[in-house]
């Protein structure tokens, strides 16, 4: 069995990700408690994607993987080690420190203590997990060899923790004191220190020892992080790079905690002119604190299980205070257009809006039509995507999906929240009204449902975005980095919402172009509840056109294309009818629809096309939306 050698920091976001992605069962086991000489349970089975956690009790312990018939040695080629693990703790207390592995299949695995001091291992403190229960190899046997074993037992040469997560928990503002617990901590390399925060207002930052209150160049800061409740759900993680000292303090002024001694050290001397002690001295004539400017930096924080890779600032504010457990569908759970968002949302979507537009001095009616228009669709897509994630994180459609993918659900929520807010600053800035907002019809009969709705909502935008930006005057230009972005985004979402409909990313590669108009018809038909909602946006049709729907498709004998569809639609317009196939990259034919309503596919078209009838054919683009007679739908013409 293999194992991966240490966690770093960059790596931690996607470790946390990928164990949320199969939600496997955590094993408990006690190391050396009550004083005994053994792990409890001494044997255990577990399944691939299950976790084993080890906690270390006195004296000083480790857990080493071993072969078989080597009970007291390392397993040749490489296994897990904790490292040594000492717990002075006289009152039967487990230590900070844990070490936990990963099982990745059914073989068995066997394990022992490698503490030389006393002989551990040659004493029975050995352990496996999925050990054979009948032959040769039983626990038993590996036991009984255990016994038997030549001395001294091995351990890594190195000594450092390999295989596993070892990491060590300091508790800050424990008891509601001025503390971190523990404040003088002794951690070998690759050892992640998670600080778990209590009320009120603390950080953890990294300073050097000549100046303890004040941030070290590039070291590690949390930001502020306000609680109120205990345990607040927050936690700070950093991984011990080297055996050289590192010393941290809480940058609070507000009751000068670091100068009242709320500092620590890992790997500080135990003697001499620079220990905890000396540095606690220190702090406590040092000069009013200060941290960094932006948070986190050389950590990552989690909220409640979720990554924040920025707080826009040095403050997570709103940290303990998530969005709504299962709110409801429409406006209730999102916060209304033009509102400030809450910093909790950026972490979420991995950032904000941009800081700097570098806007012109006045904007074009051309621009202010696209931007009601993204407003419009952005907000329908907040709302669908929010309920979505309220359902499938706790609601009515959990454990439908892995935790890693309802949390990307989560950010791309996030992320639509934060393009509404670009498109109402651009609106904003230049004192143009946001209109009001509308109330939705969400489709809440299926997950399938749900990711259709989504599927349609980002390529809509899509196409929109890619014909509008065309039309965007250069003195306007200050727009087109922010649209571009979003472009990217809204394609990246639908290649997941792909996944999750386990088709290929079709649309990721193979963006449609669509006009404006035909797009606001189909959402304004398909998802709002008001007809006169949203207030007249400029360039819009006078009322949405008729609703167009696919009754029937002819698909080829291998199912991967659709060569013909049927379709139906209400309208008086006479005369003969074409579709328009609206394809990537600018594409657009045109078919005829026969007497009962089919057409054929053109088949140089790949994946999703939106179609519309139209009175006339062979019309540019723009012009598509003054002879349209049905429409928009979508079509899947490869791989239906």
């Amino acid at each position: 069995m293999r194992f991966s050698i240490a966690p770093s920091l960059l790596s931690l976001p996607l470790l946390a990700a990928a164990a949320a992605a199969y939600a496997g069962v955590n094993h408990q086991v006690t190391v050396g408690k009550d004083a005994k000489l053994v792990f409890d349970p001494p044997t255990l089975n577990a399944a691939p994607g299950d976790t084993v956690t080890y906690s270390f009790f006195a004296k000083n312990h480790s857990v080493t993987q071993s072969s078989f018939a080597q009970p007291c040695q390392p397993l040749a080629g490489g296994g897990f080690f904790s490292a040594f693990t000492p717990n002075p703790a006289t009152d039967g207390s487990a230590s900070p420190t844990t070490f936990t592995i990963t099982i990745n299949d059914t073989k068995p695995i066997w394990a022992y203590c490698g503490q030389t001091n006393g002989d551990h291992c040659q004493k029975g403190m050995v352990h496996a997990i999925n050990a054979p229960t009948s032959g040769t190899n039983t626990f038993q046997a590996f036991s009984d060899l255990a016994l038997k074993a030549s001395t001294p037992s091995g351990s890594p040469p190195d000594g450092l923790p390999v295989g596993g997560l070892r990491k060590l928990s300091v508790i800050v503002g424990f008891n509601g004191t001025l503390t971190y617990s523990p404040n003088n901590i002794t951690a070998p390399p690759r050892t992640v220190i998670e600080f778990s925060y209590n009320p009120k207002n603390h950080t953890v930052t990294q300073s050097s020892f000549d100046s303890p209150c004040q941030p070290l160049d590039k070291g590690f800061s949390s930001g502020f992080i306000p609680t109120a409740v205990s345990p607040s759900g927050v936690t700070f993680d950093i991984v011990v790079p080297d055996t050289n000292p590192i010393w941290f303090y809480c940058g609070q002024i507000v009751g000068t905690h670091c100068q009242k001694g709320m500092v620590g050290s890992i790997n500080a001397a135990t003697s001499g002119a620079k220990t905890l002690e000396a540095y606690i001295a220190k702090a406590a004539t040092a000069p009013p604190s200060t941290i960094p400017p932006q948070a986190p930096l050389g950590g990552t924080i989690t909220v409640n299980g979720t990554v924040i890779t920025s707080f826009n600032g040095n403050s997570l504010q709103g940290a303990t205070i998530p969005p709504p457990a299962n709110p409801a569908a429409g406006n209730a759970s999102v916060p209304a257009p033009g509102t400030p968002i809450d910093p909790y949302y950026y972490g979420m979507a991995g950032g904000s809006q941009p800081s700097n537009y570098g806007w012109g001095a006045s904007i074009s009616d051309t621009s202010v039509a696209l931007l009601a228009f993204l407003l419009f669709i952005e907000d329908v897509q907040a709302n669908l995507l929010f309920e979505m994630h309220s359902r499938l994180d706790n609601g009515s459609w959990a454990s439908v999906y892995p935790r890693a993918i309802v949390d990307t659900l989560g950010s791309m929520a996030a992320q639509t929240l934060v393009q509404r807010s670009t498109t109402t600053d651009c609106l904003t800035h230049f004192k143009k009204p946001l209109g009001n907002q509308c109330s939705f019809k969400l489709p809440t009969t299926s997950v399938d449902d749900f990711l259709a709705a989504a599927l349609k909502l980002n390529l809509l935008e899509i196409g929109a975005l890619i014909d509008g930006i065309t039309q965007v005057p250069l003195s306007d230009s200050y727009l087109l980095a922010p649209l571009a972005s979003t472009i990217g985004s809204k394609a990246r979402m639908t290649a997941v919402i792909n996944m999750m409909q386990n088709h290929l990313a079709a649309a990721a590669p193979r963006e449609a172009v669509m006009p404006a108009q035909l797009a606001w018809s189909y959402v304004m038909t398909n998802y709002v509840s008001d007809p006169n909602c949203p207030t007249k946006i400029s360039g819009m049709p006078g009322s949405p056109y008729p609703a167009l729907t696919v009754t029937d498709k002819q698909v080829t004998p291998d199912q991967s294309r659709t060569t013909a569809v049927t379709v139906s639609f209400d309208s008086s317009a006479s005369g003969d009818k074409w579709v328009a196939w609206m394809g990537a990259w600018g594409d657009l034919e045109f078919t005829p629809l026969a007497a009962d309503k089919t057409t054929t596919v053109p088949a140089d078209l790949y994946g999703h096309v939106w179609i519309a009838v139209v009175s006339k054919k062979d019309v540019a683009m723009k012009d598509v939306p003054g002879v349209t007679v049905a429409g928009p739908e979508i079509v899947w013409v490869s791989q239906p």
